[in-house]
């Protein structure tokens, strides 16, 4: 698969690791359709990406919103041959706080944005890719779920989190095997910590303090360098059914 055909769904995709994928497709000559539900910034990213870019506000947790964007997205593209699943939110809180037993529907929350949601996007992703022609490879299309390296060393406060993206790792080698006769692969990149908004609105010194604990490159990660990982996945066929660490060696600690 060649990114500059790329028709691109990205979730999340008007902050962080989504923008720096979508900035990514539209850098190669792509296409790209942005699911947030962050309506101003989303059309205000769009505008930034130019013609090829378009902003489609979707819950990725409402099946039906979900359903309905891929259509559009689809039809504003043309095909769909890429989607990045990106939207996810932290939900941290301890199990055992100090108000008492973490109530079950923020748990639950967690799971219906960070998991729920990736595999409504690729099940009707999939549904859609599975109609383009195939090229000589037999490739249709390609799906990247991010999860997180907190699903393998989740800390204290993050079992919701860790649960969710758990998840995501765990469905995605059935998910690559059952669409495998579509010609569709399916990764999961599972980012360290990265710079996005939600990290760069901590203090200056926490930051520092963050990065100081990746051995190599001893730095927070830059969103341009999870979506470098994207475009190495979709142009190449035989990265398919993998998780892929992206954490610079960091192994997380209970706290």
């Amino acid at each position: 698969m060649e990114l500059p055909s790329a028709g691109a769904v990205v979730t999340g995709g008007a902050s962080g690791l989504g923008l720096a994928t979508a900035q990514k497709v539209i850098a190669a000559g792509g296409r790209v359709a942005l699911f947030d539900v962050n309506t101003e910034l989303g059309q205000k990213c769009a505008a930034e990406l130019g013609d090829r870019a378009h902003y489609v506000e979707t819950d990725v947790s409402d099946e039906a919103a979900v359903r309905a964007g891929i259509a559009q997205a689809a039809e504003l593209m043309g095909a769909i041959t890429l989607a990045v699943n990106c939207a996810g939110v932290l939900m941290p809180g301890r199990a055992l706080g100090k108000e008492g037993p973490m109530p079950a529907d923020r748990f639950a929350k967690a799971l219906q944005i960070n998991l729920l949601g990736s595999f409504i996007v690729a099940k009707e992703a999939a549904q859609q890719m599975q109609q383009n022609a195939a090229n000589d490879d037999g490739e249709r299309g390609v799906i990247v779920s991010t999860a997180s390296i907190a699903a393998f060393e989740g800390q204290i406060g993050q079992a919701a989190y860790s649960a969710s993206k758990g998840g995501v790792v765990g469905m995605m080698l059935p998910l690559a095997r059952e669409f495998a006769r579509f010609g569709i692969r399916v990764n999961t990149i599972a980012p360290g910590i990265f710079l996005t908004p939600m990290i760069a609105q901590l203090p200056e010194e926490i930051q520092a303090s963050l990065g100081a604990q990746i051995p190599f490159p001893s730095r927070l990660g830059k969103p341009a360098e999870y979506a470098a990982l994207v475009a190495s996945i979709y142009s190449n066929p035989m990265i398919n059914g993998e998780t892929i660490r992206l954490d610079g060696a960091i192994r997380m600690q209970p706290v």
